[in-house]
């Protein structure tokens, strides 16, 4: 068997998130469907990391186990697992990796972008948080640089996780503009990421924007180590997968 890395992008609306779950529509469940078709055996995929429901992802990977040694080298195989799957999920490339590369936990890095329209706009509509409320970026960016001096994110861990530690090495958090101010991205990357912990930490930046709390006080949240010390979580359709990195070791030569 030949194991490979598949790198995919999905628009996650008409999702339960990733990862199966019984009585839900999934994008794994899709995937595996697929693929299982395509090979004609059964074939299941895991995935860097679980997106959550209505999430989208630009790249998300995912490895699975396949008899033929070449798909990566068959652009027919790449066209026809586009063609049967849904036109809201799609695959840009197949990579080989040695026998023992995971997509999760050989992953040393996520990236993630949290898209904030500021004006009703219909062509945002389901893929960023339409926020037209006057919000302070200056005050936002001071309170996200908070981020980087810390490590344990308990305060924007999902309540009831399973979690074996909530402790994440951050490399990345900032704002900008975009469109000629109309759209703000929130950008943050760390080796990983705890559930619901994106939407959580924007929603509480928002706050911040908002003059609700101050840049100290975000940092005292993030301190205090407590869920209900920070605020409601964004909306998930502003939330994007954008990347996911390995060391070069992995791939197959």
């Amino acid at each position: 068997m030949s194991r490979y890395f598949l790198y995919l992008s999905y628009l996650g609306t008409a999702y339960h998130g990733w990862q199966v779950q019984p009585n839900a529509p999934t994008v794994q469940e899709v995937l595996n469907t697929k693929l299982s078709v395509l090979l004609r055996q059964p074939t299941e995929t895991l995935g860097a990391g679980r997106t959550d429901a209505g999430v989208h992802a630009q790249q998300m990977v995912a490895q699975f186990d396949a008899p033929q040694p070449d798909l990566h080298c068959s652009p027919q195989f790449l066209h026809s697992l586009n063609h049967i799957l849904p036109t809201d999920i799609a695959v840009q490339r197949i990579v080989p990796v040695v026998d023992t590369a995971n997509a999760r936990f050989d992953a040393t890095a996520r990236h993630y972008e949290y898209l904030i329209s500021r004006r009703k706009d219909p062509f945002t509509r389901g893929l960023a948080w339409q926020y037209t409320v006057p919000l302070d970026l200056e005050q936002m960016q001071r309170a996200a640089s908070a981020l980087l001096r810390h490590t344990d994110f308990t305060s924007f861990s999902k309540l009831g996780s399973d979690n074996l530690t909530n402790l994440c090495d951050m490399h990345t958090a900032h704002w900008e503009e975009r469109n000629d101010g109309q759209l703000l991205v929130f950008s943050i990357g760390a080796n990983r990421f705890l559930r619901n912990m994106v939407r959580a930490i924007v929603g509480t930046l928002v706050d911040v924007g908002r003059g609700h709390i101050d840049a100290e006080r975000f940092e005292a949240i993030i301190e205090a180590r407590n869920r209900a010390m920070a605020c409601s979580s964004a909306p998930a359709q502003g939330l994007y997968l954008t990347r996911v990195d390995y060391p070069a070791h992995i791939f197959a030569t």
